[in-house]
């Protein structure tokens, strides 16, 4: 129990600092290009590479992955929000996989 209490405080720490940083480091405006643009994409990298490995392995089989996560792209590419990609995306791995189970 003695160690829970210690990650935990580990794990506070860490994310105080992470959320402190850049307050201090950053007390104006970035007027750099190069690092505004490298800031504004951050949060799209990080999603990605948090959510494309979890679509791949999802599922037992890669081509109903494949298949919602196709869709998903189709539905966000066109610009619908982030509820339809959802929706859509478990639709499309959910006909895929029942499309797999009845098609020998």
């Amino acid at each position: 129990m003695r160690n829970f209490f210690v990650y935990a405080i580990v794990m506070m720490a860490v994310a105080y600092i992470v959320r402190a940083v850049p307050f201090t480091a950053f007390r104006r405006k970035v007027k750099n290009r190069f690092v505004r643009s490298f800031l504004y994409y951050v949060p799209y990298a990080v999603l990605t590479a948090m959510t494309v490995p979890a679509a791949w392995f999802a599922t037992s089989s890669i081509a109903v992955c494949s298949c919602g996560l196709c869709v998903a792209m189709l539905l966000a590419y066109r610009g619908r929000g982030l509820v339809t990609v959802s929706l859509g995306a478990c639709a499309g791995a959910f006909a895929m996989m029942l499309l797999m189970r009845f098609v020998p």
